[in-house]
């Protein structure tokens, strides 16, 4: 990391949670400034689909502790 990079790494730890995650944000949006076009369209579909299949009961969540043990567990 260069000089500039760590200073300002070391400045952005001096800010509060919300604004850390607020800089982290900008910082990850324009990494993917250029996404393919109808992309933020399509996941915004996708979450809404599956919003509504959790609504309407066709599909369960799963306990974060459940999932966990699956994916851990051999």
């Amino acid at each position: 990391m260069s000089r500039l990079s760590e200073e300002l790494y070391r400045k952005a730890l001096d800010l509060d949670e919300r604004e850390r995650a607020a800089l982290a944000a900008q910082l990850i949006e324009s990494l993917d400034a250029e996404l393919e076009e109808g992309v933020e369209a399509a996941w915004l579909a996708e979450v809404e689909r599956r919003m509504e299949e959790l609504d309407s009961g066709k599909v369960q969540s799963i306990p974060w502790d459940e999932l966990r043990a699956r994916l851990f567990t051999n």
